[in-house]
C-alpha cells in the first residue's frame, strides 16, 4: 500500500503523462513528464523505472476501451455493420490521443503489452472482415493492412482542435467506410504494404 504522498505523486505523474502523450505522442521524455507532474526525476523513476511501464499504466484504459469496441463489433449479427461500427468508434477514440495510436502501432520489441493486444485485436478484426466479405458488405480485395492504414492516417485527427475533433473523426470514418464498401464500381487497388506484424 502506497503512502498518501506517494499515491498523490503517482496520480500526478499519470495525469501529466496522459496529457503529454495525448498532445505530443510517445516521444515525450520522462524528464518532461516529471516537470509537468511537479516531481523530481528520481520520484518518477522510483514509481516507473522504465518508460514502457509508464506507457502501460497510462494507456490501460484505452486498451480496455479498444477491446470493448472490437468485441462489440464482432458480436454484431450483421458483420458489415459491426465492421463499420469498429471503424467509427476507434476513429473517435483515437482522435483524442495521439500517444495511444503511437503506442498501439509501435514496433518496439519492449512494448509487449501493446504487441499482444494488437495481435489479438487485428486477428479478431481479420475474422470479422472475412465474415463481412462473405456477407457481401466489404470489398473483396480488402486486407487487414488496409485497416491499419486507416488507423495510421487517423492519427492526424489529433491535430484538430476543440469541438470539431469528434466531428472530423466521424467524417473521416464515414469516408473510410465508403472506401471499404463492396461495389460494382470499385477500382483496382495497388498492392497492400505490410504495415504491421500481427504475430
Amino acid at each position: 500500500m502506497l503512502r498518501a504522498d506517494a499515491q498523490d505523486n503517482r496520480a500526478r505523474i499519470l495525469d501529466a503523462a496522459r496529457a503529454l502523450f495525448a498532445e505530443r505522442g510517445i516521444d515525450v521524455t520522462m524528464r518532461a513528464v516529471a516537470r509537468r507532474a511537479g516531481v523530481g526525476p528520481a520520484t518518477l523513476y522510483r514509481r516507473f523505472p522504465t518508460k514502457q511501464m509508464l506507457l502501460d499504466d497510462v494507456f490501460a484504459d484505452e486498451l480496455g476501451s479498444c477491446r470493448g469496441i472490437v468485441d462489440d463489433g464482432c458480436a454484431d449479427p450483421d458483420p458489415w455493420r459491426g465492421f463499420c461500427s469498429v471503424i467509427e468508434r476507434i476513429s473517435v477514440l483515437n482522435s483524442g490521443n495521439q500517444g495511444f495510436v503511437d503506442a498501439f502501432m509501435s514496433a518496439d520489441p519492449d512494448a509487449d503489452m501493446f504487441a499482444e493486444h494488437r495481435a489479438v485485436l487485428l486477428g479478431m478484426l481479420a475474422e470479422l472482415a472475412g465474415r463481412a466479405q462473405a456477407a457481401g458488405g466489404l470489398r473483396r480485395d480488402f486486407v487487414i493492412d488496409d485497416l491499419v492504414l486507416v488507423l495510421l492516417a487517423g492519427r492526424a485527427l489529433t491535430s484538430t482542435t476543440g469541438s470539431g475533433r469528434e466531428a472530423a473523426a466521424r467524417r473521416f470514418a464515414a469516408l473510410a467506410i465508403d472506401a471499404f464498401r463492396a461495389s460494382d464500381v470499385n477500382g483496382r487497388l495497388p498492392p497492400a504494404p505490410r504495415l504491421v506484424q500481427t504475430g
